[in-house]
């Protein structure tokens, strides 16, 4: 991402207001992002990384590892920087052309069907719990096994347990807690683990384009 002179405003005002905090730099760099572009400080007590996600997310970005995302306002949200970077492919669950199933939202029945067909993907949900439920449950069945998961759907039935299950797997992931999150905190998380995993591979990526 290109900062401008306002934006280092901003992020100076984020700095000074979150104070101290348990982060390592490169999780504080997502929180920020965050902050950054939902004016929220309550996600500084809310984003919660597993062990591995930063290192996983990032080599799998590198390895340009297929993006699957739930909704186009994610797609949209990271695509250019994407492009900028490792150009790894992206497909939407919503897009996803699939048969009509009852029992489930299109959301989800796309996300199982591209979770299917990139079982070791990236897998970002911002906004569908249903898509997020149906992601636990195949990890759970050992169906898939991500690189990683970003989980941030907000909602007051259920989401806190369709992220509960993202927690209780071994799977590499960020995820808010409770029923606050969004597609916009989805896309700040994925845009700024692309920007340190451009840090840490774009040189060798440049050398190799040579």
């Amino acid at each position: 991402m290109e900062w401008h002179i306002s934006d280092a405003h901003s992020l100076a005002i984020i700095d000074r207001e979150v104070g101290t905090h348990t982060f390592t730099p490169a999780e504080y760099e997502l929180v920020r992002r965050v902050i950054y572009a939902t004016a929220d400080f309550e996600y500084k007590s809310l984003i919660r990384f597993s062990e591995t996600a930063l290192q996983s997310g990032a080599a799998a970005l590198a390895a340009r590892t297929t993006i699957i995302v739930d909704v186009p306002m994610v797609q949209v949200g990271i695509s250019q920087n994407i492009q900028h970077t490792f150009a790894n492919p992206i497909y939407c669950a919503m897009e996803t052309l699939t048969r009509p199933q009852k029992e489930k939202t299109m959301s989800a029945w796309g996300i199982e069907t591209l979770a299917r067909r990139y079982p070791e993907g990236i897998f970002i949900v911002g906004q569908s719990q249903t898509a997020l439920f149906t992601l636990a449950e195949l990890i759970e069945a050992e169906e898939i096994r991500p690189a990683l998961v970003v989980g941030t759907p907000a909602g007051f039935v259920d989401a806190d347990v369709a992220k509960q299950r993202l927690q209780d797997s071994l799977i590499p992931h960020i995820r808010t807690e409770g029923r606050k999150g969004s597609a916009v905190v989805a896309a700040a998380l994925m845009n700024g683990l692309v920007d340190i995993a451009w840090q840490a591979y774009g040189q060798q990526e440049a050398s190799n384009g040579n």
